[in-house]
């Protein structure tokens, strides 16, 4: 849908409710609030009220701040952990209250970027399955009304806000990451983002302390990731999508819980993974035939760690663990990247070799 008949649509929409309800991610409430829209909505004299969804993923003291500095009503709601869905009952019924002494029936619209949990609103707030939800924008098809209450309906709509910048389309979810071609951009424009807003979200994760640039940042993510191409150079690209990715799936957020298990091991192996690439080999059982001495001598309880993209591929080494598979599955958590191919080696303390795609 083209920007202007998408902005036609909110537009329709706007006319069509009697309360509006703005839609917003909680994480990143700058980019995905839409003052245009707000700007409509008020100058069509239409009580507006922005719901901040996916709040179960910032501080609860931040939301209560940003709530009392706002000047529009606000609430905080985590539609897939069903957390704060009868406050927004209670508001919309409250907004709806002064109206319905005139009309019989008030229509309250639900207006939104892709991807803030519009339809996992409206099916919370139903109690049971009343419309689809896709993690994909535009998935709402036609309009609909949806009883709230005996006088309250939900008009639920194609009430989704034009993005006409393609990164912005990438940060709020709306493109999936691993289908970028370029992604390098859109990874640099969030990572200025998240400067501006609130820079300790990247610099305690990554464990960045000194940098000149945008770029300075996303090359040390890709350095902690692994992420490593020929030459030995940072993968940016493939960095760019794995740091877009934890954006989109909120793995990371501009507020760290402090939920993640340090990174209890150290990389190592880069001489080994230079002779690999070099006589390209991309056959764990190859790999180990020709440095399995090597590996062994270092099977103890330190757990190390190295990644070399080869030709497409990936070559993951992990060693210093009692079983392989957590071995496995930390290779392909630090990479993004599936299993294709594993080689597991060791007694007492275990390592694997495997190759990745």
């Amino acid at each position: 849908m083209k920007a202007r008949k998408a902005w036609r649509v909110v537009r329709e929409v706007i006319d069509e409710a009697d309360v509006v309800v703005e839609v917003v991610d909680a994480r990143d409430p700058i980019g995905t609030r839409n003052r245009k829209l707000e700007r409509l909505i008020m100058e069509e004299g239409k009580p507006l009220l922005i719901v901040m969804n996916k709040a179960d993923l910032v501080p609860k003291e931040w939301a209560e701040e940003y709530k009392r500095k706002s000047e529009i009503p606000v609430v905080f709601i985590s539609a897939r952990e069903r957390k704060g869905t009868g406050i927004l009952r209670n508001e919309i019924k409250k907004l709806a209250k002064p109206l319905l002494e005139e009309k019989e029936r008030v229509k309250v619209a639900l207006i939104g970027y892709p991807n803030v949990g519009k339809s996992t609103i409206i099916n919370t707030l139903k109690g049971r399955r009343a419309v689809g939800t896709a993690p994909i924008p535009g998935y709402t098809k036609g309009k609909q009304l949806i009883r709230l209450s005996k006088r309250i309906w939900l008009l639920d709509s194609p009430g989704v806000i034009p993005i006409d910048d393609f990164d912005e389309l990438v940060i709020k979810g709306g493109f999936p990451a691993d289908k970028i071609e370029e992604p390098v951009k859109p990874a640099l424009k969030l990572i200025s983002r998240i400067l501006e807003t609130r820079k300790e979200a990247l610099t305690e994760k990554f464990e960045i302390e000194d940098f000149e640039s945008e770029e300075e940042i996303l090359r040390k993510i890709g350095e902690r990731r692994g992420l490593i191409k020929t030459g030995g150079e940072v993968d940016l690209e493939e960095t760019a999508r794995w740091f877009l990715r934890e954006w989109q799936t909120g793995r990371f957020t501009l507020f760290g819980k402090g939920e993640e298990r340090p990174q209890e091991f150290k990389w190592d192996f880069e001489d080994i993974l230079e002779g690999i690439e070099k006589d390209l080999l991309l056959d764990p059982r190859r790999i180990l035939w020709k440095y399995g001495d090597e590996l062994r001598e270092k099977l103890d309880n330190q757990k190390r760690v190295g990644v070399r993209e080869i030709e497409g591929f990936a070559v993951g080494i992990a060693t210093g663990f009692k079983k392989c598979g957590p071995a496995v599955k930390l290779l392909e958590e630090l990479t993004g990247k599936h299993v294709l191919a594993s080689e597991c080696f060791g007694k007492k303390w275990k390592g694997v070799v495997v190759v990745m795609e």
